[in-house]
This record gives structure tokens, C-alpha cells and sequence, in this order.
């Protein structure tokens, strides 16, 4: 498990967090004691959440529903077809690629 490194912002020794206080979902206040015993300095860092790299594998099946949600019930049965067409297709060239190999792949 990978924990966050705190400096402490006078001495420069390793701080530890002693608590968390979670103000909202993408901030936090986090409390903090330099390590060094001559220092002894405590002080409030502030953490927030800045953006996404990569979207989260458990919002996917939202994200699809809010875009579908979003079109045009006409342009919906359109765009259905056409994933559709594509998911045919991409299972027809994976059953090609393992028949070219020697493998055949078979899904349940």
C-alpha cells in the first residue's frame, strides 16, 4: 500500500498526517506533526482532487447510458444498429484471427 509523503513545510523532516478531516468529496483539510522532535511544528494541508487520467471502469456503463440518454430517441435506434454492426464485426475478425492461428475461441 502506497502512502502520501508529507514534508514537514519548516524543517523539511518526513510529517505524519494525524487526521483527516473530509470537507467535501474532492477536498480534505489533512492535520500534520513534523517528525522532528526540535521541530515539533503542526500544520493543516489541504488535498483536493485536481482531475481524471483515466475514467473509472465503474462508471462506464453510466457514462454509455447518459450519452444514449442524451440522443435523440430516432438517433438512438441509429446508433444501436451501428454498435451493434461493430460488435458483429469485431467478433467475426477475433473467430478469423484464432482460426488463422490454429485456436479456435469460442465465448459463453
Amino acid at each position: 500500500m502506497r502512502l502520501m509523503k508529507v514534508i514537514c513545510t519548516e524543517c523539511g523532516a518526513d510529517a505524519k498526517i494525524k487526521k483527516t478531516a473530509r470537507k467535501y468529496s474532492h477536498f480534505a483539510d489533512l492535520y500534520c506533526s513534523c517528525s522532528e522532535p526540535e521541530c515539533g511544528h503542526t500544520f493543516v494541508m489541504n488535498m483536493t482532487f485536481s482531475h481524471t487520467l483515466s475514467p473509472s471502469a465503474m462508471t462506464h456503463g453510466r457514462m454509455v447510458k447518459d450519452i444514449a440518454d442524451s440522443i435523440h430517441p430516432d438517433q438512438r435506434e441509429v446508433a444501436a444498429a451501428f454498435l451493434n454492426r461493430s460488435a458483429k464485426e469485431a467478433r467475426e475478425t477475433e473467430r478469423q484471427n484464432g482460426e488463422i492461428n490454429g485456436v479456435i475461441i469460442t465465448r459463453r
